[in-house]
């Protein structure tokens, strides 16, 4: 049976809600802690980005590498305090454009890292069960369509405050993986019975390839910390009146937690495989079988959970406005289905995101290009969204005097930030470049 209800997505004024229920901006009551907005974080900061910290560093070398990623860490978690500060502020048209894009960048990197991680399972079962006399080789298009077909039915949760479940499995995932690829790393290097690397890194093929090979990694690494792009629907979701103390401290644990993490699995890495270290870390595992597969299953729930987490502003916002010009969009239907709990339809939302997560799975299929990928949305998001954006809010909202000390050291850190990310977008761009030119569309495989 279907049966009209009007959308739940309104102001208290709309809903006729009591003023008990709802929080000082007129909405619903939101119920994020410390705890459950720390778990949407480490979500969107312990992603894919974590298997290329290895191969980041070996391109940077034992000082350079380490030194890149607190650097990162540490300039996030600056400005994620800026951000917070400017909470239920106005962003420019320009920030908001540039948001949705790399937000949409996101959900094409986890597609494809999911994808990998799959496909790493099929081989791994083909060359145990054939013994290893199966060449083995898997080809990803219907790993890609599979996550794609997982997305269709998770995109339909209605918004950012139905998926803290899914938000605090993944996270856990996130862990699960990131300890696995910590021990099989130790493993490897007590077998080595050497700390490999060097201190400048590798040394690449020429002098070219060795800058080329800095500048992914500045990419692989910035896209490692971003987070920055959804810190205000985190942000949305916490129990008011407290947003703002909630999320420093959020911003810290989280933060502090997710470094110790890329430090730890980058330089052990790193030491297990010196200058030949992959891109994927554990993809250069082959024992033990059922440790690996259980690594990469976890990265392909925690992808699950981390693809909407940065899908669902996204989608928030391209409903918003559709609601705002066409108010019938919002209409929803109770759906009741023998033996199972009725859940509420929306036209709208059923067609606009299916479309979304098609058009995703496609372009994945296009350009299945795990490293060079990440570090193109980690480059195109880290200077403006992490670092240039938030300071001029927080420059604006404080009212920094022009040319003051504070000022022109924000201003410095902004600059520097920006050359790190055009040294970065140029890397990663080149990568590209250089794997399109070799690439058959639609004939990815491991």
């Amino acid at each position: 049976m279907i049966e009209k209800v009007e959308s739940l997505e309104h102001t208290s004024t709309t809903l006729g809600i009591s003023k008990e229920l709802c929080d000082d901006d007129g909405r619903p009551q939101r119920t994020g802690t410390v705890w459950t907005t720390s778990s949407h974080i480490i979500t969107a900061v312990i992603g894919s980005g974590v298997l290329s910290l290895a191969w980041s560093i070996a391109q940077l070398g034992w000082i350079g590498g380490p030194i890149v990623m607190i650097f990162f860490s540490l300039v996030t978690l600056y400005t994620s305090y800026f951000l917070a500060n400017c909470y239920r502020g106005k962003n420019s048209i320009f920030c908001g454009i540039i948001q949705y894009a790399n937000l949409y960048g996101i959900t094409i990197g986890y597609t494809i890292g999911a994808a990998l991680s799959m496909m790493a399972i099929t081989k791994i079962h083909c060359i145990y069960s054939s013994e290893g006399e199966d060449s083995c080789i898997i080809y990803g298009n219907r790993y890609l369509i599979g996550f794609g077909i997982i997305q269709l039915g998770f995109s339909q949760l209605p918004d950012f405050h139905n998926i803290s479940w899914l938000s605090v499995l993944a996270a856990v995932m996130s862990f699960t993986y990131s300890i696995i690829g910590l021990i099989l790393g130790i493993i490897k290097m007590a077998g080595n019975g050497t700390i490999m690397g060097s201190i400048t890194g590798a040394k690449g093929e020429s002098p070219m390839d060795r800058v080329r090979g800095i500048f992914l990694a500045l990419g692989n690494i910035a896209f490692a910390y971003a987070f920055s792009t959804i810190l205000i629907e985190i942000q949305d979701t916490i129990k008011s009146p407290n947003e703002l103390k909630t999320m420093k401290a959020a911003s810290k644990i989280s933060v502090a937690t997710t470094t110790i993490f890329y430090v730890l699995c980058g330089c052990i890495g790193y030491g297990a495989f010196g200058d030949s270290a992959p891109g994927n870390l554990l993809t250069a595992f082959d024992k033990p079988i059922w440790l690996i597969v259980i690594a990469n299953l976890a990265i392909v729930i925690h992808l699950v959970g981390a693809y909407q987490v940065y899908s669902q502003p996204l989608f928030a916002f391209v409903e918003q406005q559709a609601s705002n010009r066409w108010p019938s969009l919002e209409i929803e239907h109770n759906v009741e289905i023998p033996f199972l709990p009725s859940f509420k339809l929306n036209k709208f939302r059923l067609v606009w995101r299916s479309i979304f997560v098609v058009v995703t799975t496609f372009i994945s299929m296009l350009i299945p290009f795990f490293n060079d990928i990440l570090g193109v949305i980690g480059a195109l998001g880290f200077w403006p969204l992490t670092v240039y954006f938030p300071v001029e809010m927080y420059i604006k909202q404080m009212k920094i005097e022009k040319w003051s000390g504070k000022w022109i050291g924000l201003q410095c850190l902004s600059m520097f930030c920006l050359l790190v990310t055009l040294a970065a977008l140029v890397g990663s761009v080149v990568g590209v470049l250089l794997d399109l030119s070799k690439f058959k569309p639609f004939s990815s495989q491991l």
